[in-house]
């Protein structure tokens, strides 16, 4: 019914720059929070950074001033923009969005939390 599809990632030297998009598509009546997460090898997934409706935002220290999350609602997309990138930051980077599915009438509208597939970002020389 709704899909996420991410798109950005790549390989990028220490000190690079690269920028994730993920557009949710389907029958959405709206969208909530949308989210970056990350996850290392070895490690456990982490929120890197989310931005709700109103455009209230939150990041993991790691990449406070070194990242942006930002969102267009038409288009129903969010971006992270991520400069000065570090080794430690090489992961892969899912996106996140809660989501009311849309249905016949506002009673058949359901909530739930969908998953981009996931997209590799590399920082190494």
């Amino acid at each position: 019914q709704v899909q996420l599809v991410e798109s950005g990632g790549g390989l990028v030297q220490p000190g690079g720059s690269l920028r994730l998009s993920c557009a949710a598509s389907g029958s959405i009546f709206s969208i909530d929070a949308m989210g970056w997460y990350r996850q290392a090898p070895g490690k456990q997934r982490e929120l890197v950074a989310a931005i709700t409706s109103d455009g209230t935002i939150n990041y993991v220290d790691s990449v406070k001033g070194r990242f942006t999350i930002s969102r267009d609602n038409a288009k129903n997309t969010v971006y992270l923009q991520m400069n000065s990138l570090k080794p430690e930051d090489s992961a892969v980077y899912y996106c996140n969005a809660n989501i009311v599915v849309d249905g016949s009438n506002w009673l058949q509208r359901v909530r739930d939390d969908y998953w981009g597939q996931g997209t590799q970002v590399t920082v190494s020389s």
